[in-house]
C-alpha cells in the first residue's frame, strides 16, 4: 500500500474523527470505538478505552 493511501477512509469520512479521547483525556487521537458513558449515552473513545 502507498504511504498516500494509509488513513484515506479515515479522511473520507463524515466526520474527521480526531480529538480527545472523553475517558483517558488523550488529545489528538483517533476515535474509532463507541461506547456508553454513566448516562448511557454512546460516546467516541480512542481504541485503548474501548473496552472500559
Amino acid at each position: 500500500m502507498a504511504k498516500t493511501n494509509r488513513g484515506r477512509n479515515l479522511r473520507n469520512s463524515k466526520e474527521w474523527n480526531r480529538g480527545r479521547c472523553p475517558v483517558c483525556d488523550r488529545t489528538g487521537i483517533k476515535l474509532l470505538y463507541t461506547n456508553t458513558d454513566e448516562n448511557n449515552e454512546e460516546i467516541k473513545v480512542c481504541k485503548q478505552c474501548r473496552n472500559k
